[in-house]
C-alpha cells in the first residue's frame, strides 16, 4: 500500500447522496478472480450505455454528460460526494475500484461504516466534512474543473487556494497505517523477524519431540 500524507489535486464533484456499493462497482464484476483491474468498472452503469453494434454484438457507449467521462476531470485524485457514501453491501471491491481508478481520497459528510473500514485498508483517505463545507467544494469544483484541493492527513485538514479551510477526524490507528502505507499484510510483516523465530522454534521442538509407538492390543 502506498503511503499518503499531503495530497493536492483537482477533484471530481459527484453531488448525490446514498451512493451504494452496487453503483460504485456493479455486481456482475464481483465474479472476477483477480484483485486488480476494477478501476475501469467504477460507476460502470453511470459511465456507459449499451449501444447496438454490428450483427448481434453490443458495444458500450460512454455517457458524455457523466462527470468521470469529462476530459477536464481526467487525472483527479479526489472524489467529492454527498452523505452516506458507500452504503449497501459490504463488498470490498468498491474500495478496490475507487483506488484503482486513481482516487486517493474521498470527501463526504458521512460514509457507510463497512465501506469506511474497507477504504482505509486500501490506502484511501476519507475526510468527513459538514454538508455545508462539502457543498462549497462541490460548487467550486463544478464551476472550475481545474480547482485544486489539498488534503493534509498529518494535520487532518482540507484547504484550497480560495481560503477554504476545514478539519476532519480520523482514527489514530488508521491514520498511522495510511501515513506509513500499511495494510493488514504490512502490519503483520512488521513482526516478520519474531514470526520467523517462533516458526523456527516450533519446528525444532516438533522434530525433537520423542516419538511414541502404539502397540496393538
Amino acid at each position: 500500500m502506498e503511503p499518503i500524507n499531503i495530497l493536492t489535486s483537482k477533484a471530481v464533484p459527484l453531488p448525490l447522496p446514498n451512493i451504494d456499493t452496487d453503483q460504485i462497482i456493479p455486481k456482475q464484476f464481483l465474479k472476477r478472480i483477480e484483485r486488480t483491474g476494477y478501476g475501469e468498472f467504477l460507476f460502470f452503469d453511470w459511465r456507459y450505455a449499451v449501444g447496438t453494434g454490428s450483427g448481434l454484438s453490443e458495444q458500450l457507449v460512454p455517457r458524455h454528460d457523466f462527470v468521470l467521462n469529462k476530459p477536464e476531470y481526467k487525472g483527479a485524485e479526489i472524489l467529492i460526494t454527498e452523505k452516506n457514501f458507500g452504503c449497501g453491501s459490504s463488498r470490498e471491491h468498491a474500495a478496490w475500484a475507487i483506488n484503482q481508478y486513481g482516487f486517493r481520497a474521498v470527501i463526504a459528510p458521512t460514509f457507510a461504516d463497512i465501506f469506511f473500514s474497507n477504504a482505509g485498508k486500501n490506502g484511501i483517505v476519507l475526510a468527513r466534512l459538514s454538508e455545508e463545507e462539502v457543498q462549497t467544494l462541490i460548487e467550486r469544483c463544478t464551476k472550475n474543473p481545474e480547482h485544486k484541493i489539498t488534503i493534509n492527513l498529518e494535520k487532518q485538514t482540507v484547504t484550497d487556494e480560495l481560503g477554504f479551510s476545514a478539519t476532519f477526524e480520523i482514527d489514530p490507528f488508521r491514520k498511522y497505517c495510511l501515513l506509513n502505507g500499511l495494510d493488514d499484510i504490512g502490519l503483520t510483516l512488521r513482526h516478520e523477524e519474531s514470526l520467523d523465530k517462533f516458526e523456527e522454534k516450533h519446528n525444532k521442538n516438533l522434530w525433537s519431540a520423542p516419538k511414541t509407538v502404539k502397540v496393538p492390543a
